[in-house]
């Protein structure tokens, strides 16, 4: 598994660079690779009304599902972020995010770096204990 995190995570950090966020200064790339082998990467996309912007998870998820239909399914996922002051920071994904990941793959493993700089790798069913699930009326 090293290898290919260690590549997902060099990934998320290319994406991070491509990342439009003029108003907060936070640069998110994301990165996975679906159980069929193929990896995709998203980046975070904000908007002058702030709550419009995109996440980078749920855009790398979107290329994924572009890609390989509703049948796609998580394996891993890593997320990096920066900013003009810090080149690398602890950002978790968020709870839309995580709902998300849970939903295409619950033991997906999931790896951002922590606030000591050091990389979390987590299952995607342990971000998200309680999930939401869409009760049957």
């Amino acid at each position: 598994m090293g290898d290919v995190m260690d590549a997902l995570r060099e990934a998320a950090n290319l994406a991070a660079t491509r990342a439009y966020a003029p108003y907060s200064g936070l640069f998110v790339g994301a990165a996975l690779r679906s159980v069929q082998g193929n990896i995709y990467r998203g980046c975070n996309v904000e908007n002058g009304a702030l709550p419009v912007g995109g996440c980078a998870e749920r855009a790398a998820i979107a290329a994924a599902v572009l890609a390989e239909g509703a049948d796609f399914q998580l394996a891993e996922l890593a997320v990096a972020a920066f900013s003009a002051k810090d080149p690398f920071l602890a950002v978790a994904p968020c709870g839309a995010c995580r709902q998300a990941l849970v939903e295409f793959g619950k033991e997906a493993q999931i790896t951002f770096r922590s606030a000591d700089g050091n990389w979390v790798v987590t299952p995607a069913s342990a971000l998200l204990p309680h999930l939401f699930v869409l009760p049957e009326t």
